[in-house]
């Protein structure tokens, strides 16, 4: 088989299952009760909501934080799609550049609109730096256009990227621990070792690839706000 045929999308009698792999981590999240006693795993995801919230909006403006619920939802849906997809016979949604293209460019998006609603002369001020040359000016625009513009290319691709690379290198370090189990039994267990390892860092990247992806989108609108 193909290395890449583990990010096609599945599907089941022709009907895609990527709607199902992102509606099923909503599924885990306990639902708040109503009583004023919480279990530890809700007492956990509020310390963990408040204190992201708090981590990540307090350099922010304040009406920035008004998407405190929004960033906070974006955030846990990113972190429970890829901890999820490294399990085994499981598909990761995030692996897919259309996806995650889709999460990026209507955010950042928003983030450009809110700019250019509230303070349009701040907006416009980041094409053209004060004091540039007039030869310059045309240059300078075209360059800061671009830039702004490939800003929701390198979110999704960037994110896209990491998953990928490590589901790959992972799946071709674990084909090997069993194909050379017979020739070098030490080998294969050095192997098994490096995977280990391997696995420790995917989660690790997991979980920090999608604080960055907000991270960045927070850092966006403070550019506007």
């Amino acid at each position: 088989m193909n290395l890449f045929d583990q990010f096609a999308s599945t599907t089941l009698l022709g009907v895609p299952l990527v709607p199902l792999a992102m509606l099923f981590p909503w599924l885990l999240l306990p639902t708040p009760p109503l009583q004023w006693k919480h279990n530890r795993l809700q007492a956990f995801q509020n310390w963990f909501l408040m204190s992201f919230t708090k981590q990540l909006l307090m350099p922010l403006n304040t009406p920035a934080h008004k998407w405190a619920s929004l960033f906070a939802s974006l955030l846990i849906f990113l972190l429970t799609m890829n901890l999820l997809g490294l399990l085994p016979y499981t598909f990761t949604p995030t692996t897919q550049l259309s996806i995650n293209l889709g999460l990026a460019v209507p955010l950042w998006l928003m983030t450009v609109l809110v700019g250019f609603r509230n303070q349009p002369t701040h907006s416009f001020a980041h094409f053209l730096p004060e004091g540039t040359p007039t030869p310059l000016i045309p240059v300078l625009i075209l360059i800061e256009t671009i830039s702004l513009i490939i800003r929701p290319l390198a979110l999704g691709v960037r994110l896209t990227a990491n998953l990928t690379a490590g589901h790959l290198l992972i799946h071709l370090v674990s084909s090997a621990v069993p194909a050379i189990f017979f020739l070098s039994p030490t080998t294969s267990l050095v192997t098994f070792m490096v995977l280990i390892f391997l696995m420790t860092l995917e989660l690790m990247v997991a979980m920090i690839q999608a604080y960055v992806f907000v991270l960045l989108l927070s850092l966006y609108l403070q550019e506007n706000t």
